[in-house]
């Protein structure tokens, strides 16, 4: 793929790295990342992602949006309260970036869906809030061999990881955290969180999302980015593989 003059100069310092080069922002452009979200996480996700040249994004959020996400949803501004979340997502993305195509749907995604709508692309990338969510787009992307970069945060922590579960040496999403639908769920509305921290954790999964594209640097496929930001320390696990999973044993 030739990139054109006015995205060699936009992508300039990407294509100065000797990581990325010519080369990944070709395959950045010709990439589809699936963002599930629109929210705390997905704004820096879907920010960066466009403004990095990924060629096709689809945004997947029900959701409408209120004074209280302003806080730390910065795609959003207090003109926007009431209007659906992805579609102002995409109106931001098409200002920010002309090169970007986004696919918008306004529906929440279930274990009826999940495999439709995650279909085509290189990665999928969830920043939900709601356990049962993030296990039927954790098994979409596994039947689809999709990498999928989940991210969460809760008050003053947040985490973040890369599953490829089909692998053999590499756990699913189910392998991290079980298979209890039953989970009770405490979103940031009950416990809170901070706004900042969402930009951190976004970013983080934006640059993973980058990664699985371009293949620049370590394999991330398999660890857990730990965040406190109360003690200001990032710890970073490597998740074994549950030979007794559901989803991806055997």
């Amino acid at each position: 793929m030739m990139l054109s003059d006015a995205e060699l100069e936009r992508y300039a310092r990407h294509i100065v790295l000797k990581e990325v080069g010519g080369a990944g922002q070709a395959r950045l452009a010709q990439a589809q990342v699936c963002i599930v979200g629109a929210g705390g996480i997905g704004s820096p996700v879907i920010q960066y992602l466009a403004a990095a040249g990924v060629g096709r994004l689809t945004l997947i959020d029900d959701d409408h949006i209120e004074l209280s996400n302003l806080q730390r949803q910065t795609l959003f501004g207090t003109g926007d309260v009431g209007r659906p979340k992805a579609e102002v997502a995409r109106d931001a993305v098409a200002r920010l970036n002309p090169h970007v195509t986004v696919t918008v749907h306004r529906t929440r995604i279930g274990p009826g869906n999940a495999s439709s709508l995650v279909a085509g692309s290189d990665v999928v990338v969830d920043g939900t809030d709601n356990f049962a969510t993030r296990l039927a787009v954790a098994d979409a992307a596994l039947a689809a061999r999709v990498p999928l970069v989940a991210a969460a945060v809760g008050e003053f922590e947040g985490q973040l990881g890369v599953f490829r579960g089909w692998e053999a040496d590499k756990p699913c999403y189910r392998c991290f955290v079980g298979a209890d639908p039953e989970r009770p769920d405490r979103s940031c509305a009950d416990t809170g969180v901070l706004g900042a921290l969402t930009g951190i954790v976004g970013s983080l999964a934006a640059m993973e999302a980058i990664r699985a594209i371009t293949r620049f640097g370590e394999d991330s496929a398999g660890k857990l980015l730990l965040i406190d930001t109360l003690a200001l320390r990032f710890r970073t696990l490597q998740l074994p593989k549950d030979p007794g999973c559901p989803a991806c044993a055997g």
